[in-house]
């Protein structure tokens, strides 16, 4: 039985990736559904919302491996970890490039913004998802 003590940083990964793959399929069968009901514009809105959550999940895996591979080097062993710099420097690149989207999706695009607020969710979403299946197999 799987425990929250041994919980590691691939298990991290997986879940991270997982929850990815799973924002993929919910585009994949999303945009075409709101295109036939809702028009281009609002599977575009959901498709950037989708966007910008999952990147946001790809840039906190990128910067929770780059913090556990310092934790884990506790600088008593000469290990070569990636420097921490880029990384910060890319999560706020992606922070100020999110901004930009969503202020240009939503002037530019006169779809519903349910659509973007729904893409936007689904990285809220698939986290739970994972966090519930993590909490199941720790307690069955």
């Amino acid at each position: 039985m799987k425990s929250f003590d041994t919980y590691t940083d691939a298990d991290f990964k997986r879940s991270i990736w997982s929850a990815l793959r799973m924002i993929a399929i919910a585009v994949v069968i999303g945009v075409p559904l709101l295109w036939w009901k809702l028009g281009w514009q609002s599977a575009v809105l959901l498709a950037v919302g989708a966007l910008i959550s999952g990147s946001g999940l790809f840039e906190w895996l990128r910067l929770m491996v780059a913090l556990m591979a310092r934790m884990d080097s506790g600088g008593a062993t000469p290990v070569t970890v990636r420097p921490l710099a880029p990384v910060l420097i890319g999560f706020f690149l992606r922070l100020g490039l999110a901004l930009a989207l969503l202020y240009g999706s939503l002037k530019l695009l006169d779809g519903s913004v349910y659509a973007l607020i729904g893409g936007l969710a689904l990285g809220v979403a698939a986290l739970s998802i994972e966090g519930l299946r993590l909490i199941k197999s720790w307690t069955a």
